[in-house]
């Protein structure tokens, strides 16, 4: 998400941090010892970090990660939880720009993704959402591969993360679920600081009741309700998938070497086979001017580019639709149509509301004397408005039953567990749109979102150069369904306010021209004045049947036409979960792993 919350703060920060290189982790291609290894990794985000170091904990197999970005180590913006609203616009962030959006009256907007070890992990604002039982059935059902089935994959979330106790140690019982978590690596926590807000979100879910019931914990496998917001957040810390999968003891391993700043060009075919062309090299630089050079994997490649790496670098490399390669004097090698499209994301609305308390966080990110005092009470013990991403509670919601929206399609949600919409609730202006932070005054904000969206974009190619950026059109709020589903959770915030949990001493009162919005028309314009990216991309390289004309890999996540190439990342998503992403990204990363050691015998 992008934010106007920077500014002082980022530079803060950067004073305060440093770089730190360990030895497994090497600079430049000039420093590698070998040019094969066993599998190499493209990409050191979620889903590449989890693969490699799955991989690598068999000392008899070699293992290579090529990252784009830098190192995540000694970086004190990744490591402070209420940072990440920091990181959109550093180093640390791809910095993507989409197309004029039609959707939101032809404005462009910032696009974040992680350019750094860990990806997107190391610079989210943390949500921890296994998905719903729905969801994962939906995708056993779509990919005809039962091991996609909330049954099967259960495993696979219980060795992804841990439930730890927040950093401030309360006792939070009725506020999570300790017996659907699992003990894996990843650490994941409720809030470590309560603003004033929380419970309040509570009391007025369980005043109201029905579609706004309080839920306990999402990750039992019920996504709807109102619930206290679990985050990947450990000791007060930010716990990424370079943090919990490549720490030091990892990176150290002599059979895994972590390649940074470098970018991976193209795949480069080695052989034929029946089944299609086959790619086992790859070749790689640090900038445009670089020669390229190439690396070769013994076994196989697996590429983690995320929903706009991984398409990009396979239209780089020949795969994808024929006629779009051939316009850029690209040797189509596979004809993959779905490569790039079918990009899908949840759009993100703000919604802001005067309240008439004081002690909202507003005046901590205005004032950096006040941002400095709450950073080095951070620093000092770990404890504090630091601690927590900036929102602590949320309701996922579905549309009422006699919902305008239905009308002529299916129901978009995977199932009566999942949500249609969701909304974040904010102890403070959250700066993350259009509309600026006002000098004084004390407010909430109301993120709401579009879960089940239903709007489809795509990632093309606007050159053969592999240093160019792509062109990004998610198309956000171009449907009837998503436009009527997000007025419906605007109409919902107010509803859910009017509650009296709230109008005892907060008392919400809509700000700026949501005040003036009170008809449907006049609320779907200001969605698409205001609205931006949740930065949930996903669909870019779709699973689908083994044999299916559809889709780019096939059920056990292998690119379709060609040989020796897997991808493990969101753009295999053959539909959106209805919840914020990264944890299904770590539970199919982990499903690979297996897939993998199992065709190899590891």
């Amino acid at each position: 998400m992008k934010s106007s919350i920077k500014g002082s703060t980022w530079l803060y920060a950067t004073v305060l941090s440093f770089p730190c290189t360990l030895a497994a982790v090497l600079s430049s291609p000039a420093d590698l010892s070998t040019r094969e290894y066993d599998f190499i990794v493209l990409g050191g985000g979620t889903g590449g970090s989890v693969v490699a170091s799955r991989l690598s904990e068999n000392a008899n197999v070699t293992v290579l990660v090529v990252e784009d970005g830098g190192n995540n180590e000694g970086q004190l913006a990744l490591e402070v939880p209420f940072m990440g609203v920091t990181l959109p616009g550093t180093a640390f962030d791809w910095n993507y720009t989409t197309t004029p959006q039609d959707g939101l009256n032809n404005r462009t907007f910032h696009y974040t993704r992680g350019h750094v070890l860990g990806g997107s992990s190391s610079i989210n604002l943390l949500t921890w959402n296994r998905a719903s039982d729905d969801l994962w059935n939906r995708w056993a059902s779509l990919t005809e591969d039962d091991g996609w089935s909330w049954k099967q994959v259960e495993q696979y979330y219980l060795k992804t993360s841990q439930l730890v106790a927040p950093s401030d140690g309360r006792d939070t019982t009725g506020q999570v679920d300790p017996s659907v978590h699992g003990n894996g690596p990843v650490e994941v926590s409720v809030s470590g600081f309560l603003t004033d807000i929380d419970p309040i979100v509570e009391a007025a879910s369980k005043e109201l009741g029905g579609r706004f019931k309080f839920n306990v914990d999402y990750n039992s496998g019920d996504f709807v309700g109102t619930s206290y917001m679990q985050s990947s957040i450990g000791g007060g810390e930010r716990s990424s998938a370079a943090t919990a999968y490549l720490p030091t003891d990892v990176r150290g391993r002599t059979n895994l070497d972590i390649l940074l700043n470098t970018r991976a060009l193209r795949l480069v075919q080695t052989d034929n086979s029946t089944a299609g062309p086959v790619f086992k090299g790859v070749q790689i630089a640090q900038s445009a001017d670089d020669t390229p050079i190439t690396i070769t994997a013994k076994n196989e490649i697996i590429v983690s580019g995320g929903a706009f790496g991984t398409p990009q670098l396979l239209l780089l490399s020949g795969i994808g639709p024929e006629d779009d390669l051939k316009e850029l004097s690209i040797t189509p090698l596979v004809n993959s149509p779905d490569v790039g499209n079918h990009l899908l994301d949840h759009t993100l609305l703000p919604n802001y509301f005067n309240v008439s308390i004081n002690g909202t966080w507003d005046d901590v990110v205005r004032d950096s004397a006040v941002f400095n005092e709450k950073l080095q009470q951070w620093l000092d013990t770990r404890q504090g408005l630091f601690t927590d991403s900036p929102g602590n509670s949320l309701s996922y919601l579905r549309l009422p039953d006699n919902s305008s929206a239905f009308a002529g399609i299916p129901d978009p949600a995977s199932g009566p567990l999942s949500p249609h919409t969701e909304l974040i609730f904010v102890d403070g202006f959250a700066a993350f749109g259009p509309i600026a932070q006002p000098a004084t005054g004390n407010f909430i904000t109301v993120l709401s979102a579009v879960s089940s969206t239903t709007s489809t974009g795509s990632l093309k190619l606007a050159s053969s150069n592999p240093f160019d950026i792509p062109l990004i059109d998610p198309r956000l709020l171009t449907t009837t369904f998503d436009i009527e589903a997000m007025v419906q959770a605007m109409k919902d915030t107010q509803e859910f306010f009017a509650a009296d949990a709230w109008q005892t001493d907060v008392k919400p009162v809509p700000f700026g021209d949501l005040a003036t919005a009170t008809t449907d028309e006049l609320l779907a314009e200001y969605a698409r004045n205001n609205a931006f990216t949740e930065s949930h991309p996903s669909g870019t390289a779709r699973m689908s049947p083994d044999n299916a004309s559809w889709g780019v890999v096939d059920s056990k996540l292998k690119v379709k036409g060609a040989q020796g190439i897997r991808v493990v990342d969101a753009s295999v998503f053959p539909v959106i979960p209805e919840c914020h992403i990264q944890a299904p990204i770590y539970i199919i990363a982990e499903r690979a792993s297996d897939l993998i050691k199992a065709d190899y015998g590891l």
